[in-house]
């Protein structure tokens, strides 16, 4: 069965709001095996709206509109789906008395316009709301299954996990999804698949698809098997003949994080980590404590944003700082050693760079970039051209940091 999602909502089309309910109906459908053959975001306009909707009957067997289901007269979705399908909406006495039910509860009246939402096309199943006012719709139509779910996340979630997976499993067919991600740093997108495409070249399942996200390269696997453990088997193959070919630059096959993956080393080595920063601001400190249970081997991180606070927080000498300047190599590696020495930390980290758009010079551009790292065998100190605004030089600048710290800790 495969599956066509529609997100209704003007709201979704600004750079306001993003469209995440497709991300969780799509991981729950292919749970089921169900694939996702089509995503689209409407504005709320009837016309525009109808035409997608009827596209989608032609080419889709299972239909999921989200949102558009409110009181509101921007709401259309009820009365384009009926119109489409030729189902007159038809008023279900029993969802206007729950609807007025959940308004007496907290001691108001009902809106006269939440009536609307007791709105159902002739012949459908109304799908009962625990977190809101508006039912989702169940409706079969000349072999195709359209369901309206709401469009908050919350009361979508539910819906779909309480109402739908349940009627939707007793109908596919019993081949099942599995997927597998592949992380991969140091390495550019092309050259990741220069070396691997040799490889998933000869397999039409699993399926690969690279990306490029936040200086690291995903490998992405989906494989379609009558069973999770053959699925599971089909990613193992492929994943054992590209993780060779990628070398150590496979820092993840399981989904982790580099944050995490660098924490799991810490903890198993037995090893604290302390930091200095200047141009990432503290972001690697940052995606360090997002993973629970960083404290076990986190002792903490200084912003070393000026020269002053350089040598308070990180013992750099002022004498060094003037002769070499605050970006350059020979600080880099002053901060890295001084705040491991400071904080009684195994391993220190040091950042100092120009993020940019200003203060970059024909010597030192904008995104030159000094990252060291110190332990008790000695400091390591990379130079790196960071390309991008101010924002990727940073998240760049805290991606290679922790790339250095796995090869290090790895090692």
């Amino acid at each position: 069965m495969d599956a066509e999602i529609i997100a209704v909502g003007s709201e979704l089309l600004t750079p306001h709001r993003n469209d995440t309910n497709s991300l969780f109906l799509t991981d729950r459908l292919n749970s089921l095996g169900i694939e996702v053959r089509l995503k689209t975001i409407v504005g709320d306009d009837a016309e525009r709206l109808a035409a997608v909707f009827r596209a989608a009957l032609e080419r889709s067997k299972l239909i999921i509109l989200m949102g558009g289901l409110g009181p509101t007269e921007d709401d259309i979705n009820r009365q384009v789906v009926a119109d489409v399908l030729g189902r007159p909406l038809q008023e279900v006495p029993e969802v206007l008395e729950r609807i007025a039910a959940r308004y007496a509860r907290t001691g108001r009246r009902m809106p006269p316009n939440n009536a609307r939402q007791a709105l159902v096309p002739e012949g459908a199943e109304w799908l009962p709301n625990k977190k809101g006012t508006a039912p989702g719709i169940w409706i079969e139509h000349e072999g195709k299954t359209i369901i309206m779910l709401p469009g908050p996340p919350a009361e979508l979630e539910a819906m779909f996990d309480e109402q739908c997976i349940p009627r939707l499993r007793n109908r596919v067919s019993g081949e099942v999804i599995r997927t597998r991600v592949i992380k991969v740093a140091g390495l550019p997108e092309s050259e990741v698949d220069h070396r691997i495409a040799p490889i998933y070249k000869q397999y039409t399942n699993p399926v690969t698809t690279i990306l490029s996200t936040g200086g690291a390269i995903e490998v992405h696997l989906r494989a379609h098997a009558s069973t999770p453990e053959k699925a599971e088997a089909l990613l193992n193959e492929l994943t054992d003949k590209i993780e060779p070919a990628l070398g150590d630059h496979v820092f993840s096959t399981r989904g982790e994080s580099l944050e995490e993956v660098v924490g799991m080393y810490l903890v198993m080595k037995q090893k604290t980590l302390a930091t200095a920063e200047s141009c990432t601001g503290g972001l690697l400190s940052e995606r360090i404590t997002r993973v629970p249970g960083s404290s076990e081997y986190f002792r903490g991180g200084a912003v070393c944003y000026s020269n002053e606070l350089k040598t308070l927080f990180a013992g750099v000498s002022p004498k060094l700082l003037e002769m070499y300047g605050a970006v350059s190599r020979p600080v880099a590696q002053a901060m890295a050693e001084g705040i491991r020495k400071r904080t009684g930390a195994s391993v220190g980290i040091g950042i100092t760079g120009i993020a940019g758009p200003g203060g970059g010079t024909e010597e030192k551009p904008v995104g030159m970039v000094f990252i060291a790292v110190a332990d008790e065998h000695g400091t390591e100190v990379r130079e790196f051209r960071f390309p991008g605004d101010r924002d990727r030089v940073r998240l760049l600048s805290s991606q290679f940091a922790l790339e250095m710290l796995r090869r290090r800790l790895r090692n």
